[in-house]
């Protein structure tokens, strides 16, 4: 049996404002989070991790291997009127949040889709919930909030005005990320190169 919810993706609705999104609750039923929480990366550092230098249990690897199916790929390429199944992805794992995440910003360009599914068994913080902005400058200007509540899955499409972030949270706010990349070898090349000056200037920089 499947860990991931394909017909509640079939059932959601595209929302259009302030761009192409979609947040499909109960994406992961409660059984499905308590197995795949089992088996989560033993992470201890505020960073996103590539999957590839992770090590995990076989609920988290069988979610990771829904997460990344061509069937999802379809469905959700569906919804946002793009053939996502011939593309690649980057997958990343987070643990943990810093005083310095949830800044404004769009997503590198070489993203077409991000998809967002979060662990979290339980969300009382008012911080730390991601917000869907109409402008670059104005956390609080926002036409959706999406708590990171566990089994809740978000994707949208990226563009030049995809801003999006989080008001300032410490704490553990676990998260996978999954990229939808522009085909192109230059497009990979260029988020790998964005992934690792993220992380020389936040962990060998020191640039909080």
């Amino acid at each position: 049996m499947s860990l991931i919810n394909i017909e509640a993706l079939r059932a959601t609705p595209l929302q259009t404002d302030p761009y192409d999104y979609l947040v499909v609750p109960g994406f992961l039923s409660a059984d499905a989070l308590q197995q795949v929480n089992r088996d989560y990366p033993a992470i201890d550092t505020a960073a996103n991790h590539a999957l590839e230098n992770l090590s995990y249990g076989p609920a988290f690897e069988a979610l990771m291997e829904a997460l990344c199916s061509t069937e999802l790929a379809t469905v959700l390429g569906e919804k946002f009127d793009m053939d996502l199944a011939s593309l690649p992805t980057t997958v990343t794992v987070r643990k943990f949040c810093e005083r310095t995440d949830g800044n404004i910003h769009t997503d590198h360009k070489s993203k077409v889709i991000t998809m967002l599914v979060y662990f979290n068994e339980q969300w009382d913080h008012p911080e730390g919930q991601l917000r869907l902005l109409r402008s670059k400058d104005d956390i609080e200007d926002y036409a959706a909030q999406v708590p990171p509540l566990g089994g809740s899955m978000i994707a949208f499409r990226r563009t030049d005005h995809s801003w999006h972030g989080h008001t300032r949270f410490v704490g553990e706010r676990r998260m996978v990320q999954i990229n939808y990349l522009d085909q192109s070898p230059l497009a990979v090349a260029a988020q790998r190169i964005s992934r690792f000056g993220t992380h020389f200037m936040k962990n060998v920089l020191g640039m909080r």
